[in-house]
This record gives C-alpha cells, sequence and structure tokens, in this order.
C-alpha cells in the first residue's frame, strides 16, 4: 500500500480535527491541477513560443498557483522552489535585472534543463514569464529560448512538489504524532502547521498584494503590484481568498464566522474593478482597497480566536512564528 493510502486507511482518531480533510479535499487537488496547468505551458511553449499562444496557458499555470501559493512548507521549501516558481516581491527589480543581462547573453546554454536550474530564482518562474509574454523590453529571437526553457523548468519544479506532497508530506502530516514521524512529533503540530499556513497566507495578501501597491496616501504605488504587467493584480487577490477559504473550510467547517468574512472579503474584492491596483492614486477609490485591507485584518483576528480554538491552536498563536 502507498504510504499516503497507508496512512488514510489508518487515521482514527478525532484530534487530527480538518487535517485529513485539508490534506486530501484541497492540498493533493490544488497542486495536482498546478502540476497540470505548467506541463500543459511547457507542451505549447514547445510547440509554438509567441506570446500570443501563451499568455492563456500562462494565466492558466497562474491561476493554478493561486490555489497553492500559500503553502510555504515542506517540498515549497526544498531548494527554494516556492521562490523559483513566483519571486515576488522584488523591490530591487532583481529579476528584470537579471533577465537583461540573460538577454544580452543569449546563452545557447540555458536551454538545457540542468543549467537552467541553475539560474538564480529571481529569473525563473512565472514572473519571468510574464515579462516575456507582456514586456515588449523582453523581446526578439532569445525571448523563445528562454521561454521554453522558463516553462519547462517551471513544469519540472510543479511536476517535483506535487510528487513530493503526495508521496512523502502528506503522509507526514497524516501521521502526525506516529512512533517514528519527526517532522510532527504530535497531531497539534500537525493542525497548527496548516492553521499557519491560512494565517501568513491571508497576511500576505493584506500586506503585500495590497498594501505595497496602497503605499502611503501621499505616495501610492501601483507599479509595485503583483502581476501588474499581466493585469492579474486584482484577480491574484480574489483567487488567493478563494483558496484560503477553502484551506479554511476543510480544516474547520464550523467556523461560521470566519466563513462568512471570507465571503465578505471576496465579495468586496470582486468590486473593486481595478485590475492592475491603478486606482490607489484616487482617492475614492483608494478607499475601496485601504477598506478591503482592513476587512482582511479583522478577519485575520477572527480566524485566530475562532479557527485556532476549534483546531486546539490557541488564541495567542501568532502565524509569523512559523510551523
Amino acid at each position: 500500500m502507498r504510504p499516503l493510502a497507508l496512512c488514510l486507511a489508518l487515521l482514527g482518531s478525532p484530534a487530527l480535527a480538518g487535517v485529513p480533510e485539508a490534506v486530501t479535499q484541497e492540498i493533493l487537488p490544488a497542486h495536482a491541477a498546478f502540476a497540470t496547468a505548467t506541463r500543459t505551458l511547457a507542451e505549447a511553449a514547445a510547440a509554438d513560443c509567441t506570446p500570443e499562444r501563451l499568455r492563456a496557458p500562462w494565466n492558466a499555470a497562474f491561476d493554478a498557483w493561486m490555489g497553492v501559493s500559500h503553502l510555504r512548507l515542506g517540498p515549497a521549501e526544498t531548494e527554494g522552489r516556492a521562490l523559483a516558481i513566483a519571486f515576488w516581491p522584488d523591490p530591487k527589480g532583481t529579476g528584470a535585472k537579471v533577465m537583461a543581462r540573460m538577454m544580452q547573453a543569449a546563452d545557447p546554454a540555458l536551454a538545457d534543463p540542468a543549467t537552467f536550474a541553475e539560474v538564480s530564482v529571481a529569473a525563473r518562474g512565472l514572473f519571468a514569464l510574464e515579462r516575456l509574454l507582456y514586456d515588449p523590453a523582453f523581446s526578439g529571437d532569445y525571448a523563445c529560448t528562454l521561454a521554453r526553457a522558463t516553462a519547462s523548468d517551471l513544469a519540472r519544479m510543479a511536476a517535483d512538489l506535487e510528487a513530493e506532497w503526495r508521496e512523502s508530506f502528506a503522509p507526514l502530516i497524516l501521521s502526525a504524532g506516529a512512533p517514528g514521524n519527526t517532522r510532527f512529533l504530535t497531531e497539534a503540530e500537525a493542525r497548527q502547521a496548516l492553521f499557519t499556513q491560512a494565517m501568513t497566507g491571508l497576511e500576505f495578501t493584506a500586506e503585500q498584494r495590497l498594501g505595497r501597491p496602497l503605499g502611503t496616501f501621499d505616495r501610492p504605488r501601483p507599479e509595485r503590484a503583483e502581476a501588474r504587467l499581466s493585469g492579474r493584480s486584482q484577480r491574484n487577490v480574489e483567487l488567493s481568498l478563494a483558496a484560503l477559504e477553502r484551506l479554511a473550510r476543510a480544516l474547520a467547517p464550523e467556523s461560521d464566522r470566519t466563513l462568512a468574512g471570507f465571503a465578505q472579503a471576496r465579495q468586496q474584492a470582486a468590486r473593486l474593478d481595478d485590475p492592475r491596483l491603478e486606482g490607489v492614486r484616487d482617492p475614492a477609490r483608494r478607499l475601496k482597497v485601504e477598506i478591503l485591507q482592513q476587512r482582511l485584518h479583522a478577519l485575520r483576528d477572527t480566524m485566530q480566536a475562532e479557527m485556532g480554538a476549534a483546531l486546539g491552536v490557541g488564541i495567542g498563536f501568532n502565524a509569523a512564528d512559523g510551523d
């Protein structure tokens, strides 16, 4: 029997709360979807590397990434994988600088997967492809080589991520507290690990996806919005909130105030009508973004109190402490 199947067969302790549901119903299917989407992207790039052909599968891959981007533990930590998949924020513009040098050098060796895997994480993954597909500064004959290499590298990382979750990390979480499990010594540690991901994911959306473009009232910074080139800034907020809501529902389905808070936040995010969050420059439109950020802060407090109690994590738990 495979490790994951064995763990599921042996599960019988109610103390694990919603951990099995979160892993089997949300986390594993979301990683499988990301692996499938990136494989489709790589196949498309191999057949036709033009931006017009790749934008749709790239957006589909980014959509799928938003379903797992908040899960920054275990396989996502290996070899800096999460950063290589999505290097953002990039406050110093490192990715664009490295890619500009790569374009100038036009090294044919980067077409080799093993060689490309050694490239700086700032110049790989979804945001590297965004530049190649949406920024005219990153066009030309060598752009095709980079697009194919980047898409292939992304598909490889997504496949590795999915396989490691399914074959090794999910069984570790699901066997928390069992003899020989040195990663999760108690069942409470497994619950806390996943709760941490939900809390820090919400914090990231509030402080980075919304906070960075908001800047200050006197100095709004819409150019700092996530995936601004492709006009995905608002979409990423919406998809992140939807993914976090699904995780919260699986972990603690009776947390009515938390789930109501997510529904309200998602509705408000959908009403922004501001794909690149450029409206932060306008006081009236900016207010909508600020109100959404405040709602996410309130939701964070609700989650900590309500879900923390349901999972036995404790109200004093600080998501920034890690898992």
